[in-house]
């Protein structure tokens, strides 16, 4: 569910970006609409691969990766068969989307501010959907959470 959310939610983020943005111009040349929508989806959806990386330094292996290489239709279908819980952490995966959000931006922004505008805003709302999807599925009372828990947000 969450690649496909993504996915949609990067569509439709950036199809209105568009319909209110003046043409793309990157380096002279006008980018056609498509590109720029199939662009702000695609962001909105690859910069969950920081979630491979992150699981490969909490766990020491690259087992997540394997079996989504083995199963691609699990990351389109049932991205909870990826990782078990704990191998991400939720800050640590937030802390790496803000990161990864600033300097992107900064590098797409001084070749195309409209583009980098698409681009902030796609993963803004990337990573507002993620704070709102993490907030429903934590426990109502932290302080009596399991270990397990606790071991998930970090």
């Amino acid at each position: 569910m969450y690649s496909r959310h993504h996915a949609v939610t990067s569509l439709v983020v950036t199809a209105i970006l568009v319909f209110f943005l003046p043409p793309i111009d990157v380096g002279g040349v006008v980018v056609p609409l498509g590109i720029v929508v199939a662009y702000g989806t695609a962001i909105g959806v690859f910069i969950d691969l920081d979630h491979f990386v992150i699981a490969r330094l909490r766990t020491g292996d690259w087992n997540a990766l394997r079996f989504c290489v083995t199963h691609p239709s699990a990351a389109v279908v049932d991205q909870d068969r990826l990782f078990d819980r704990g191998d991400v952490g939720l800050l640590s995966r937030l802390l790496s989307h803000l990161l990864i959000t600033v300097a992107v931006v900064s590098v797409v922004a001084v070749e195309s501010t409209p583009l980098g505008l698409i681009t902030g805003v796609v993963l803004y709302v990337h990573i507002v959907t993620d704070v709102a999807w993490d907030i429903r599925r934590l426990p109502d009372d932290l302080e009596d959470a399991p270990e397990d828990v606790l071991n998930a947000l970090r």
